[in-house]
């Protein structure tokens, strides 16, 4: 099924706000796993921390321990070297001990019974090495042997296994947790990348179809507009010749026509004639009392020439119209003849045409032409402008003076635009149309006419290549545009 625009537009939009918020989640569970590895890696750090600062106190109270027993046994300076490497530096690190186990408040109560210890044993190591330097060898053993340097050291090494057990369980549990932590963000990350892997295959796959399906249009629009043009001049050429053969048919009615209205219009004023002569006998001889004779004097006086005035008129009428169509006839078959014209000069001429049928009654006539110059066919455009003008005058409100305007301006795809406007008496909405249908009138018939004029007017615009529409309130006037080529010979080319 193809995709139409529409839905395109709706499934990208679709499948980028699944990716959207599949990148936001991506985003905010990686950044929250992240957070959770640091404070798990913080948290194995200061167990690691206190480990080694635990281990290495340990380490020390054994070295001087180890170096004060060396000492006492063989009394030889050599052997208190451990000690007196290590002595010196335990008061530094109990206190980096200390310090390190503050961020575990459920061994702060041991930190007192471990300060307690170390310092006991450190005491319990100066004084026998002191006493045993001094030649009081035998003092010092017997402080060994009260086995208080003992108790110290085994309550500080309790306490040291303590807390190194609880260290290497919170750096165990630490490495775990950031095992977990990355797991998931292992997952999440998997996981995520499949979420937007199907949105960026979906776009795609929507968007390879949609191309596809406007490819297949493409192609069928090429295949349509291959033969379009082909068909586009079959059809014109069968409508130019149609219209030729309709025109010619025109032609042809109409000429047939007149022959027999000149046959009438003759014998009628043979008829004239012949009543003239009648009523001079019938005044000559005067017989009123014979009814025959009332009966002809009234036939020859009143029947007869009312008949033949009713004949001629509408034979005249007749005339009129046979004479219209030849007229739209011939223009139909005329040769039209594109030429460089002054626009601004063919208006002024129309114009003056009528200026003073214009000007008599007060009526004004106002021109504003933007465009110089065209090429165009210079009879059909005078012949348009006078109709037009013809009409205004015409059907003018005799109640206020006439008054005109006249305009030209450039349109989009070099096309011009002539307004004519006029404060005539209008005409109805329902009659815009109409008014160009031949022998239709618009309003009151109070003016002598045929119906044909803007029949005559349309008919030439659109051999022009343009169209005319008009805009009209019944009692405030009328405006007829006329949309033209600027280049009456593109048009021309176009249709050839």
């Amino acid at each position: 099924m193809p995709i139409s625009g529409n839905v395109l537009v709706r499934s990208t939009a679709a499948l980028l706000l699944v990716g959207l918020l599949a990148l936001a989640a991506i985003v905010g569970t990686t950044i929250w796993l992240v957070q959770r590895n640091q404070v798990y890696f913080e948290q194995s750090l200061q167990a690691r921390v206190a480990r080694t600062a635990v281990i290495n106190l340990r380490n020390a109270l054994q070295d001087a321990e180890t170096g004060q027993r060396g000492f006492l046994l063989t009394g030889e300076e050599r052997y208190l070297d451990p000690y007196s490497q290590a002595a010196p530096r335990i008061p530094e690190l109990l206190q980096a001990t200390v310090a390190a186990l503050e961020p575990y408040p459920e061994i702060a109560s041991a930190v007192p019974s471990l300060q307690s210890g170390v310092t006991d044993k450190l005491a319990e190591l100066a004084q026998t090495v002191a006493l045993t330097q001094s030649g009081a060898r035998d003092q010092a053993m017997a402080i060994v042997r009260t086995d208080r340097g003992k108790r110290a050291m085994d309550e500080a090494r309790t306490l040291f296994e303590s807390i190194i057990a609880d260290a290497d369980q919170r750096i165990a549990g630490g490495n775990e947790d950031q095992r977990g932590a990355t797991n998931a963000l292992r997952w999440v990350t998997i996981i995520g990348a499949f979420v937007i892997f199907v949105v960026v295959g979906g776009s795609a796959l929507t968007v390879m179809i949609y191309t596809r399906d406007l490819a297949k249009a493409r192609s069928d629009l090429e295949s349509a507009n291959d033969g379009l043009e082909e068909r586009v001049r079959e059809r014109t050429s069968d409508l130019g010749k149609a219209n030729e053969e309709i025109q010619r048919f025109a032609y042809i009615v109409t000429h047939d026509l007149r022959a027999p209205l000149v046959n009438i219009m003759g014998f009628t004023a043979e008829l004239e004639t012949s009543i003239e002569t009648l009523q001079a006998y019938i005044a000559g001889h005067d017989d009123s009392n014979d009814p025959r004779w009332k009966d002809a004097r009234l036939a020859a006086s009143d029947d007869l020439p009312e008949a033949l005035g009713f004949i001629r008129t509408s034979t005249r009428k007749m005339d009129a119209l046979i004479n219209a169509i030849l007229k739209i006839s011939r223009e139909g078959r005329r040769q039209l003849r594109p030429e460089p014209l002054d626009l601004p000069a063919i208006i002024q001429a129309s114009t003056a045409s009528v200026h003073h049928q214009i000007s008599e009654n007060g009526g004004t006539v106002t021109t504003d032409i933007k465009v110089p110059r065209i090429v165009s066919d210079k009879l059909s455009l005078d012949q348009i402008l006078g109709n037009l003008l013809d009409n205004a005058v015409k059907y003018q409100d005799f109640t206020r003076p006439l008054a005109l305007a006249i305009r030209a301006a450039m349109a989009t795809g070099n096309r011009i635009l002539i307004q004519v406007e006029d404060n005539g008496r209008g005409i109805a909405a329902t009659d815009h149309e109409r008014v160009f249908e031949l022998f239709r009138r618009s309003g009151a018939q109070s003016q002598p006419g045929e119906g044909i004029g803007l029949a005559h007017v349309r008919t030439m615009v659109r051999s022009l290549g343009g169209e005319i529409t008009l805009v009209s309130t019944l009692g405030s006037g009328t405006t007829f545009t006329i949309s033209l080529p600027r280049d009456l010979r593109n048009f021309l080319g176009s249709n050839s």
